[in-house]
């Protein structure tokens, strides 16, 4: 049987990085609240130690009253037992050029992407500091390499992973607070938009120099690990998880 280790908190559950990483800390022996703006539809029906809670990010973000609603739900779940984990993985990415994004798509995209994940932080520093707990930011390769009509998106990453560095020094002697910063991943949402277009998946795959993207449980496994006491002296880290694309140049040979 295996230990229960408390309670982890999983923004955007329902994605495929975001089911992933509910599986992976359900299994683990963690109890875990899947967090989603969508309603439930059963995905983790096959976990006795997954309860669902619909949630808002972007009202979390700019409403102290909802914010105050969702924690009291969340010590209802609990039952006031420990919060040990946080995992910020819900994001927006909504493509625009510098000329064309308006003011709604970027206050969205920074509400969603950096203002939540914050303010969740905030919310629950005083439950992580009682289990010197874990925060795990999902960031993106984006955040320091992009790529063209991605500045919203890329803007919002690189401050999620300044935002991971920053915290530690006012929080690092009582709560991890780390990143991962992915390339491509294998969701069912990445692969449906080259659907029709298999030659360019293939393309995209070779360009990585491990011969492929990654999958949704290789993030998830990471953020498992860095949840845990064996990576105790990881601290304030931006983890690449890129199969070595961080590393490549895109000039023509």
């Amino acid at each position: 049987m295996v230990e229960n280790k408390g309670w982890a908190l999983v923004t955007g559950a329902l994605g495929g990085i975001g089911s992933a990483l509910v599986h992976e800390f359900s299994i683990h022996g963690y109890s875990v609240i899947a967090l989603d703006v969508k309603k439930y539809n059963g995905l983790f029906s096959e976990h006795e130690n997954v309860e669902f809670l619909q949630l808002d990010l972007e009202q979390l973000a700019i409403d102290e009253v909802y914010a105050s609603s969702f924690y009291e739900e969340v010590k209802k779940i609990t039952r006031e037992q420990q919060i040990v984990a946080l995992v910020n993985n819900a994001a927006i990415q909504i493509l625009s050029h510098s000329s064309e994004l308006d003011r709604e798509q970027w206050t969205s995209s920074f509400n969603i992407n950096l203002m939540a994940p914050f303010f969740l932080s905030q919310l629950f520093i005083n439950d992580l500091e009682l289990s010197f707990g874990s925060i795990v930011n999902i960031s993106s390769i984006h955040a320091t390499q992009t790529k063209k009509d991605f500045v919203a998106y890329a803007t919002t990453k690189a401050a999620l992973s300044s935002l991971t560095r920053n915290m530690v020094l006012d929080l690092g002697d009582k709560i991890r607070i780390n990143a991962i910063e992915p390339a491509a991943v294998a969701t069912d949402m990445l692969k449906a938009g080259f659907i029709g277009k298999e030659d360019k998946y293939r393309e995209l795959e070779a360009y990585h120099p491990i011969g492929r993207v990654g999958t949704p449980k290789e993030v998830a496994k990471l953020a498992v690990f860095l949840s845990s006491k064996d990576a105790g002296f990881v601290q304030g880290a931006t983890i690449s998880a890129s199969g070595g694309i961080s590393g490549c140049l895109s000039d023509p040979d």
